[in-house]
Formats: structure tokens, C-alpha cells, sequence
């Protein structure tokens, strides 16, 4: 008994006429009716009854079909799983994530990953969320890191929350004037180094200062993570950035928290919801999921 014998006999069998069968399975009529032929002599019975044109099982047919879609079934569930295995060996990840989650949490994490899977390509693209959830949108990417809300909510993503984290204001360490603490009301007057349009940071931190009611003011604007950390470190102004950037910025950076109130952001795992993410993109999941949890 083989198994295109199998995917032959439940083809007619669900579809009753052998040319339609033959067609579904991408084979001539002829060569379908042969492998039946030959699997009903192996077995000893009759599968169809073929009376006046009218294709009908037989209670040999009845007793095999089940048996043949659990089969069938069992193969394919074999073959997806070797599959999921062969695609932890080799492949690739599509990974975006905003500059400060790739300063801060990913590094450790990829490293992982990567010891445990190091046939696995990773690419990793940095942007704001806005243009994170374009290219997850375009299929250009298979997870990605961003900020909730997300710019433009959209229900064809899937987002799932991972860290919830404390936003901080980092200065020079010859920064004699903030206190332990400080308040984002202490800002109006201070000179602030600023990221570019569309930095998520960047909407998180004028949108609080517009809140206490004044405008903050730019000393320099329009750096990446890298470059407002070296701008604030040579002393051209303080910086809100978060927390996990700052605790690995080094001595040179003095970092302050904020309170009353504090300032934090959401960092989400996103995903399309009409596409699975590849198996190695699912490891990556669980595993940054489980280092938050």
C-alpha cells in the first residue's frame, strides 16, 4: 500500500467522479484508475462501486477512508513538523525594534538566541514605530519591537506586551543643578537635547512637557540614540531616555528619575495577524517573552 495510492483513493472517494479526482491531485484519469486498480488487488475488495456511471464506496471503501485521512493527515502533520525543525537550523529572522530597544533590551537576548540557533540569520532593522508597523504591514519584516500605542493602530496586527519601562533624564556628569529626583515641570528652562521626527521618545517627551503646560526647549534636535547620549555627555543639554539605555550608558552619563508623575513607555512584540511568523521567529518570541515574564 502506498501513500499516493491513499491520496488517490480519498480524492475519489470525497469527490465521487475520477476525473474530477485526477484533476485535484494533478495526475492523468488513466494513471489515477490504475493506482486504485492496483491498490484494490493488494487489499483484496472493491473500493467503488462504479454501477451506471455512479461512483459509491463500498463497505470495503467506507471501512478504508477513515483510515486513510488519518494516514494522510498524520503525514502531513509529520512533514510540517521536520519542517519547523529544518527552519531552527537555517534561515532567517526579520527583526525591527526602535534604536533604544536595540541598545537596551536586545542585545543580551540575540545572544542567546544565537548560541542556541547560530544557523539562523538575523536582520535586524531599526525605525520608529510608524515605520515598524509600515513594513510589518508590507511583509518586509516578521516581528518587531514598538511603542503602544502604536502611532496608527491597525487590526491586521497582533501585539503582544512586553515591558513596561520608567523613562529617566540623563546629564553630564558636571551637572550640578537637578536634584535627586526631577520633575518634568523642572524642564521648562533647561535645554534639552532632542530626537528627530518621528522618534517615539521624541512624541513621548514634548507631549508631557505640553501637558505641564510649556514648550520644551531644543538645544540640539534631530540625533539618533547614539549621537543625543554624546550631545548630552559633552554637555549641550539633558536628554529623557529610558531607563534600560541609561543603566548601560556608563559613568559618564548622570541619570535622575522622574516622579510626580513618573513617565514610562509600553514596548510591544508585533506581528501580522494574518500571517504566522516563521518558526524561528516564534523561538525569538517565546524567548523575549520569557525573559520579561
Amino acid at each position: 500500500m502506498q501513500f499516493q495510492q491513499l491520496l488517490y483513493f480519498v480524492a475519489v472517494a470525497e469527490t465521487r467522479h475520477f476525473t474530477h479526482a485526477a484533476e485535484r491531485v494533478h495526475v492523468s484519469q488513466p494513471s489515477l484508475s490504475q493506482q486504485i486498480r492496483a491498490l484494490e488487488k493488494e487489499l483484496g475488495a472493491e473500493l467503488f462501486s462504479r454501477a451506471r456511471g455512479n461512483i459509491a464506496l463500498t463497505d470495503a471503501g467506507e471501512a478504508l477512508l477513515p483510515l486513510a485521512r488519518r494516514i494522510l493527515a498524520d503525514a502531513d502533520t509529520a512533514r510540517i513538523e521536520v519542517q519547523e525543525l529544518v527552519q531552527l537550523r537555517r534561515g532567517r529572522i526579520r527583526l525591527g525594534a526602535t534604536p533604544s530597544v536595540c541598545t537596551g533590551l536586545l542585545p543580551e537576548v540575540l545572544r542567546a538566541f544565537h548560541d542556541r540557533h547560530p544557523g539562523i540569520q538575523l536582520l535586524i532593522e531599526e525605525g520608529g514605530s510608524h515605520d515598524l508597523v509600515r513594513e510589518l504591514a508590507r511583509g518586509a519584516l516578521d516581528l518587531a519591537l514598538v511603542v503602544l500605542p502604536l502611532p496608527s493602530p491597525s487590526p491586521a496586527l497582533t501585539t503582544v506586551e512586553l515591558l513596561r519601562e520608567d523613562l529617566v533624564v540623563v546629564s553630564s556628569p558636571h551637572e550640578r543643578r537637578l536634584g535627586r529626583t526631577v520633575r518634568i515641570a523642572d524642564l521648562q528652562g533647561e535645554r534639552l537635547v532632542m530626537f528627530r521626527h518621528g522618534y517615539d521618545l521624541r512624541e513621548l517627551t514634548v507631549t508631557a512637557c505640553r501637558a505641564e503646560g510649556f514648550e520644551p526647549e531644543f538645544a540640539v534636535e534631530g540625533g539618533e540614540m547614539d549621537a543625543v547620549l554624546g550631545f548630552v555627555r559633552a554637555g549641550l543639554g539633558l536628554a529623557v531616555v529610558p531607563r534600560m539605555v541609561a543603566e548601560r550608558s556608563g559613568a559618564d552619563l548622570r541619570m535622575t528619575p522622574l516622579t510626580g508623575p513618573s513617565l514610562h513607555r509600553t514596548i510591544a512584540l508585533a506581528h501580522r495577524s494574518d500571517v504566522a511568523p516563521p518558526r524561528a521567529a516564534r523561538e525569538l518570541q517565546r524567548m523575549l517573552l520569557e525573559r520579561q515574564g
